[in-house]
């Protein structure tokens, strides 16, 4: 069976991107980088990357097309300090949204979601589901704390 390599189309900043990813995401690097020319210091017209094992390519494509919303990368954290750390690096130049979406500072969008949450909402408990819900729809950046707390009845 083939694999699914997702192509993300980048305005010039395919490599730039590349390397911000690849310094975030944990287990990740940039495996190869095609340049319009023979010299190393020729713009990058693909640049292959792996973020968390996960394939990607870059294309330096121009200006036609740019990220919607539709398309995101979702992060689990294990932990709020994990989903501080991705929030931090990832809205840096970037812009916040709501319920744990960013777009960063390409366009790309991505939600950074704390592992819990899946428990949180599809748990036993549909009352303190929908108490989750209610408090992660005014949050940006998601609290575990404040979404366990919403959890709880607390």
């Amino acid at each position: 069976m083939g694999s699914i390599t997702p192509c993300l189309w980048f305005d010039g900043k395919a490599e730039e991107a590349a390397e911000l990813y690849t310094s975030v995401v944990r287990n990740s690097r940039i495996v190869n980088v095609s340049r319009t020319g023979p010299s190393d210091s020729d713009p990058a017209l693909t640049v292959s990357f792996e973020l968390d094992g996960q394939p990607f390519v870059g294309l330096n494509g121009g200006p036609q097309f740019s990220f919607t919303e539709a398309v995101s990368f979702q992060i689990s954290c294990s932990d709020q300090a994990e989903v501080d750390q991705y929030w931090s690096a990832l809205t840096d130049g970037g812009e916040e949204s709501r319920c744990g979406w960013l777009k960063d500072r390409y366009g790309v969008s991505w939600q950074i979601i704390p592992a819990v949450l899946a428990s949180l909402i599809g748990g036993p408990d549909t009352e303190g589901a929908q108490r989750v819900v209610a408090v992660m729809l005014g949050m940006q950046k998601l609290d575990i704390a404040a979404l366990e707390a919403a959890y709880r009845g607390d």
